[in-house]
This record gives structure tokens, C-alpha cells and sequence, in this order.
């Protein structure tokens, strides 16, 4: 039997001219359907997490959903346990992985997206503690987590907020592609998607899809990067699962 997740990891939060999620909401819509009545809103990567919480409150009761905040919970842990569909937000990857592992939620997360199957969206930095580790985060580490090895609920990284090279810039320090380049020139290092703002990657199962407007580029380790426009299918991405 295949792994029952369904996952929509979405590159950035808010993009530009646009308010909170507007460019991808049809998709969550899409994605969360009508049996999903409230959400599970994890706000770990921002300092003030009333407020943030407030502005996903606000962006999902708008789509039709209510939502709790984990940082309300008594038992973050139990209310991930009863928890309809899950949503992290972005911020910094690794106040947000330290956090997950500060309250034992890595294990109970994974169980309830990878085994019960509910639905699990993440953006920005939420979508990097989707994959195997925040190695390809863009973020500074200003918190140190117990490790960097993350949710694992697809078997490659991420590089949300990715950005094509600018030939009109003077700025002499690495592209985003030089330094994910760097990154595998260590050993047994998987791939990364490095998706564009404005994109979102839709996984279901086996089965992974690039949704979106702008298109994604792909790196893998001893290989020439690969660009792919929406639709694409990276299911292949998946076998190693």
C-alpha cells in the first residue's frame, strides 16, 4: 500500500501585489475540500504568534475554515493527535524546526500526515520542514534545533523563494543555484526543488505536481538543473519513499 499523504507545499506566503495567500488560495480550497472544517495552524516560525495566528485565522475563516492556533493549546501534542488538517506557516526555518522538537511534535506530526493521511500544507518555511532537512533553507540560523533533519514527509529538499540569477546586479555573493550547487558537493545529498514564488507543489500519495504561475528548477546531485513549468510531474521524486 502506497503512503497516504496529500500535501500542498506552497514556496511563499504572500506574493508580491497580492494579500496573505491570495495567489494560492483556490488551491487550499481545492486541496482542504469540504470534509476539512478547521485547520491546525502552527505560527513556531514568527516571534509574535497571536498575530500571526490572527492573520491565518482571518485568510482561512475567509475560504470556509475555521482554525486553531497550537500556540492556544494547553497540549500542542494532543492537538496535533486531534488535529482535522495541519498548516505551518513561514518565518525562519529553524526557530520553527527548534520549536517542532521543543514540544515532541516531529513524530506525531509525521504520523498523523504519513499514516492517518490528513492534509498538511506548508509555505515558505513550513514547507521546508516538509522535507528531509532545512539544509537548503534560506534563513539564518538565530536559533539552534537538536538537529536538521526535519518532518521527512518527501524524500528530497526544497528551496522555497528560489531566484533565477539577476545579470543586471553587481553583487558578487553566491546565487541561490551556486550555493544549492555547493550543497551537493557533499556526499549522498538528495534533490532539491527549488521552487519560484508564486509556485506550489502538490503531492497525493505517489504522485507529486507543480501547480502555480511561475515554474520550477530541479538540481540534483552530479546532474545539469532542469527547468520545468506548471504541471510538471514529479512523482519520481517520490520513489525513494
Amino acid at each position: 500500500m502506497g503512503v497516504r499523504r496529500r500535501l500542498l507545499l506552497i514556496s511563499n506566503s504572500t506574493l508580491h501585489g497580492g494579500s496573505y495567500l491570495e495567489h494560492c488560495h483556490d488551491q487550499i480550497r481545492a486541496f482542504l475540500g469540504e470534509q476539512v472544517k478547521r485547520v491546525l495552524f502552527i505560527p513556531y516560525a514568527l516571534h509574535d504568534r497571536d498575530s500571526y495566528a490572527k492573520t491565518a485565522r482571518k485568510k482561512f475563516e475567509s475560504l470556509g475554515y475555521g482554525l486553531d492556533s497550537i500556540h492556544e493549546s494547553s497540549n500542542p501534542i494532543e492537538a496535533v493527535r486531534k488535529s482535522e488538517a495541519i498548516f505551518i506557516g513561514g518565518g525562519n526555518t529553524f526557530r520553527l524546526l527548534k520549536a517542532l522538537y521543543d514540544n515532541g511534535l516531529i513524530t506525531e506530526i509525521r504520523k498523523r500526515v504519513l499514516e492517518d493521511g490528513i492534509p498538511y500544507i506548508g509555505s515558505s518555511a513550513g514547507t521546508n520542514v516538509a522535507t528531509i532537512s532545512i539544509n537548503t533553507t534560506n534563513d539564518m540560523p538565530i536559533v539552534f534545533p537538536p538537529s536538521l533533519m526535519a518532518l521527512e514527509l518527501v524524500p528530497f529538499n526544497i528551496n522555497p523563494h528560489f531566484l533565477d540569477p539577476d545579470g543586471s546586479s553587481k553583487h558578487m555573493g553566491e546565487t541561490r543555484e551556486q550555493r544549492i550547487s555547493q550543497y551537493h558537493e557533499e556526499l549522498n545529498t538528495p534533490p532539491v526543488l527549488g521552487l519560484r514564488e508564486g509556485s506550489l507543489l502538490l503531492v497525493e500519495g505517489d504522485k507529486a505536481t507543480l501547480l502555480g504561475r511561475t515554474g520550477a528548477r530541479l538540481f540534483m546531485r552530479g546532474k545539469a538543473p532542469t527547468e520545468h513549468i506548471p504541471g510538471a510531474d514529479f512523482s519520481s521524486l517520490l520513489t525513494d519513499s
